[in-house]
């Protein structure tokens, strides 16, 4: 579908979702924000699909919200903001960290506000050398969205998430691995080369485990030590009942590869 706002291709079992408003750096309408949500709720329900890789087209990212579709009409009131967060934004994180299947992304250029903070909830985020991340949010008076929030003082702790967050200073892919907000930071000739080797190479792997694995990540944000210790037990009952497992334990004791269907 190349005249989508959210190109969809199926690679070796790696569902690449491209963002594809290049003219405007990829930043969302409600439009591109719909075509985002419904490819993340394909990759949860087509079982060919056993890892994702988002991107975004041309030279940027995303620079978050297209603030044309947000602006007050005339002299009449400004729009509730609020609307488009519970729409748009709040949706496709819930649909990034719920989806039980690794999500990489490869941030090929500008990654802010909201697309700073897409990025920074996959699970594996490898972005190009020239890339810079800005929570651009206190420019605007506004507040971070998109789980910024919540993500990134996890990340890197109170006073560098308040730094980012107040400043609203451009960082340097270097500095956001170096602060263990991204994975990796390669060449921009390599980005998308490199992201989808990540990506396909999850996706051979035993990726229900993943799946359990990120769901015992995610209740660990809220849990104390003895539920996350339960949460545990039962996420490994579930994947020792995994077919995955069994062929990983046959592989092992048959001394070969094994090779696993992410079931």
């Amino acid at each position: 579908m190349p005249n989508s706002l959210v190109i969809t291709e199926l690679h070796d079992g790696v569902l690449v979702l491209t963002l594809n408003r290049p003219e405007v750096l990829n930043s969302f309408n409600g439009t591109m924000a719909a075509a985002l949500l419904a490819g993340l709720e394909r990759a949860a329900s087509d079982r060919e699909v056993r890892a994702v890789l988002l991107t975004g087209a041309g030279r940027g990212f995303c620079a978050g919200q297209d603030l044309q579709e947000v602006l007050p009409q005339g002299d009449g009131p400004m729009p509730d903001i609020s609307v488009v967060v519970r729409a748009n934004y709040n949706p496709i994180i819930r649909a990034i960290r719920t989806l039980e299947k690794p999500v990489v992304c490869a941030v090929n250029g500008v990654a802010a506000g909201a697309g700073a903070n897409l990025a920074f909830a996959c699970d594996l985020t490898v972005a190009a050398e020239e890339a810079v991340f800005v929570e651009s949010f206190a420019k605007l008076g506004l507040i971070p969205d998109t789980s910024g929030t919540f993500f990134v003082p996890r990340l890197v702790g109170p006073q560098r998430a308040t730094g980012m967050f107040f400043l609203a200073e451009k960082m340097h892919a270097s500095k956001a691995k170096e602060w263990g907000l991204i994975w990796e930071v390669v060449p921009f000739a390599q980005l998308q080369e490199v992201a989808l080797h990540l990506a396909k190479q999850l996706a051979t792997q035993a990726t229900r485990g993943f799946g359990l694995t990120k769901r015992a990540m995610n209740a660990s944000w809220s849990n104390t030590l003895e539920e996350q210790l339960e949460v545990e037990a039962r996420t490994m009952q579930e994947a020792g009942r995994t077919a995955d497992y069994e062929e990983g334990v046959r592989a092992f004791l048959d001394k070969r590869k094994p090779t696993y269907r992410g079931e």
